[in-house]
Order: structure tokens, then sequence, then C-alpha cells
């Protein structure tokens, strides 16, 4: 029986063999562009929070005006003193400045004040300082009024007038003096920046919110010692730095001055006589 040939086969002759795949290159190189965004913010900012003098823009002015042009001429005069940009200047101050400036109204008597603000007066501190003040002398009123009814064993209701009162004496303090004595230097040849006055009226009035902070103590005679001390150190304040300012014009400054100091004497009467009336009896 013939069982058949085997031959076999080698396979390095074999015509139809698949060659085996290469390795992998061991290393790989990948390009990147320059990136544009190694700083930030650029070099060329300027100023302390915006990190430019103007609002951003941008990148196709003409997607709100298609007519407006880069080259056009901005709006001036009293158009511009209506827009949000004519007061981002008096708001570009951080938080060391304003602490600056606050502990700078707590030393009346150095009289610095006026000439370290005169470049870069500012509105953010004295819109704040005003309006934590109507809070508190409205807070404080309210509740040393509460605890006066409470332990007299009478009825009481809240006076929401008592915050509106606040805000009206406040706003409208740190607004009419300063306008009105901007005239008046004016008139005497010794002006000063109206914006660099409501600046000082403005942190004249942080010593005012201790003040009525230590009011709550129920005793009156503290309390017009606290409100003597506080409207004798905001009234000196005020008034040295004015001084120093209308001597530097070299005008006559002493009825100016004794105005202006009894005047903030006056604000702080009013704050006794006002809002902390009620007389706690224990």
């Amino acid at each position: 029986m013939n069982s058949g040939n085997y031959t076999p086969i080698d396979n390095q002759n074999v015509s139809g063999s698949v060659p085996a795949v290469g390795d992998p290159p061991s290393h790989v190189t990948v390009n990147f562009g320059e990136s544009n965004l190694q700083t930030f913010p650029p070099a060329g900012a300027q100023g302390k929070i915006s990190g430019a003098s103007g609002a951003p823009r941008d990148a196709d002015d003409t997607f709100n005006n298609p007519t407006s042009s880069s080259d056009e001429p901005q709006q001036g005069g009293w158009i511009r003193s209506l827009t949000i940009a004519a007061y981002r200047p008096y708001f570009d101050v951080d938080t060391s400045d304003v602490l600056e400036r606050i502990k700078d109204s707590l030393f009346p008597f150095r009289g610095s004040f006026s000439e370290k603000t005169a470049s870069n007066p500012d509105l953010y501190g004295p819109f704040w300082i005003c309006t934590t003040l109507i809070f508190v002398a409205a807070s404080v009123g309210t509740f040393v009024t509460f605890l006066a009814h409470k332990w007299q064993e009478k009825e009481w209701n809240y006076d929401i007038n008592l915050m509106t009162w606040s805000a009206g004496l406040f706003y409208g303090y740190v607004t009419i003096v300063p306008l009105a004595l901007y005239i008046i230097l004016k008139y005497f040849s010794a002006p000063s920046g109206l914006v660099q006055l409501l600046c000082l009226y403005g942190y004249s009035l942080f010593i005012f919110i201790p003040a009525l902070c230590l009011s709550i103590v129920p005793q009156d005679i503290f309390r017009w010692l606290i409100a003597g001390v506080a409207g004798f150190m905001s009234a000196t304040f005020v008034a040295v730095n004015l001084q120093n300012h209308i001597n530097s014009a070299g005008e006559s400054s002493f009825i100016i001055v004794a105005g202006i100091f009894l005047l903030q004497l006056a604000l702080s009467l009013v704050l006794k006589i006002y809002l902390l009336t009620a007389t706690v009896e224990p």
C-alpha cells in the first residue's frame, strides 16, 4: 500500500509570506506654534484695578455701530459727565489705598490727607463709608430704642423712617456741604477740586462708625463723651486739611475753617440727639 510522499515545506521559500511589521520610531517630536499667553496681564497695563485707562473694546467695533470709527473724537462737556466712563478714574483704588486713607482720617492733626490725595481722589471709599454709616446709625438707634422700651415694659414698634432719615442726612451732608464749600473757596480765590472735597468729607465720617457702635453702652454720659470725641476728631480732620489748602493759596482761612469746624461738630450733635435719645435704664 502506497501511503503517498510527504515533502516538507521550507518557510523561507514561500513566495506569499507576509513581511513583519517594523518597530515604531523610538522618538517622536511634536512642534507647537509660539503661544501668545505667556504673560498676564500684558506688560502695557495701566491702573490698579481695570488694567487700562479705558473700557475694554470688542474685537470688532462695528458690531454695535457699523459706522463707528476709532478716529472719531470723544464726547466732551456735560454730555461726557453723564457717562460711566467719566467717573471710572475716581473708583480706581485698591484696598491698601482705602485703608491708608481711613488710617489718615483717624489722625486728624497731621493735615496731609489733601496733599496725599490731590493726584488721585476717590469716591469709592466715601460711598461705602457713608452707606455703612447709614445702616449702622439706623441699626444702633433701633436697637437702643428697643432695649429702652423692653426694660421699661413698654410697647415697641419698629420705625422704618429711621433708615430713610439716616440716608437723607448722610448722603445729603456729604454732597451739599462739599458743593457749597467748593463755591465758597472758588469765590475766595482758593479753589479746590470738587471730587477732592467729596473725598475729604467722605473719609471724615468714618470715625462715626465705631462711635455709634460704642453708643450701645447704656450710659448717657458715656454716649455724650463718645459723640464729643468723634465730632472733635472729624471736625479737626476737615478743618486742618482745609486750612493747609487755603494757606497755600495765600488767603485768610479763620472764618472759613471755624465755620467748617462748627458744622462738623453740629453733625455729631444731631446724631446724639435724634438717633440716640433713648435712655436705657437697667
